[in-house]
């Protein structure tokens, strides 16, 4: 009898890891369309029109187990806080589909500084010109008010915020007031999913110019304190032979990364 290749081992697993994932979302995200299947999913993240570069970042992201871990669902309306390129951007708006919305935040240019070549808006309506991403909405906010006008109380599903609330830290953004406008964007029930960097025990969000971490009790604290309740952490990303005391670990090995599920009661 002949044995199963590494291949078909690895879709297996992955598989039956996006099965569990997805079973984990179902209590968060109840009510109208289902979830994503597996098969959806994977179908998603295969669509021959993703970029190339998006597909390199796939091997560190692992967009499938993301999707998964979210609990998208088709016709939802999404928020993606410091959108930058739009990578998760335009995953998010693949899932949600036609009858869904996705804006990407980004905060306005400081005039006082040089234009840059390229801005985050730029790039996401580069994105939008796929068909399968035209529902992809750029918006110009601060991050402590990131929602569009008019869309700042309960009128989205999901919020994610995606390696990047470490550099806050650095940037003197009042994270109290973004993490409040986040729960107050959201509809009761949606969810806020937080991925980040992790740092060391003790070193909350200290090193988020030097290492670029944050330590993940500091994080939950934080956006628990805005009155969300932890409903999940993911381990797909984790790395715990990441000794965490440098930006990129040595010798060279994935990051370890955690991605935390929050809920609006």
């Amino acid at each position: 009898m002949s044995q199963p290749n590494s291949r078909t081992t690895h879709r297996k697993a992955l598989a039956t890891t996006l099965a569990a994932l997805i079973c984990v979302g179902c209590a968060s995200t109840t009510g109208g369309p289902p979830l994503l299947s597996s098969q959806q999913i994977a179908a998603i993240v295969a669509a021959p029109d993703r970029s190339d570069a998006d597909r390199r970042n796939d091997e560190r992201r692992k967009p499938a187990e993301v999707l998964a871990f979210i609990g998208i669902k088709p016709g939802m309306t999404a928020l993606d806080v410091s959108a930058g390129g739009g990578y998760t951007t335009e995953l998010l708006a693949r899932a949600v589909g036609p009858g869904g919305r996705v804006y990407g935040q980004s905060r306005p240019r400081d005039p006082s500084r040089p234009a840059p070549a390229r801005t985050s808006a730029m790039a996401l309506a580069e994105r939008a010109q796929k068909a399968s991403a035209a529902n992809i909405v750029a918006v110009e906010r601060p991050y402590e008010s990131p929602a569009p006008i008019g869309l700042e109380n309960g009128a989205f599903n999901v919020v994610t915020l995606f390696f990047n609330y470490h550099d806050f830290g650095g940037m003197g953004i009042d994270r109290a007031r973004l993490n409040a406008a986040v729960f107050a964007a959201l509809k009761p029930g949606g969810v806020y999913v937080v991925a980040d960097h992790a740092g060391r025990p003790g070193t909350g969000i200290s090193e988020s110019t030097t290492l670029h971490r944050i330590e993940e009790s500091f994080l939950r604290r934080e956006v628990e304190a805005a009155g969300f309740r932890l409903d999940q952490a993911g381990d797909f990303l984790r790395n715990p032979a990441d000794p965490r005391d440098r930006e990129e670990p040595e010798p060279k090995q994935p990051k370890d990364e955690f991605v935390l599920r929050f809920v609006k009661p």
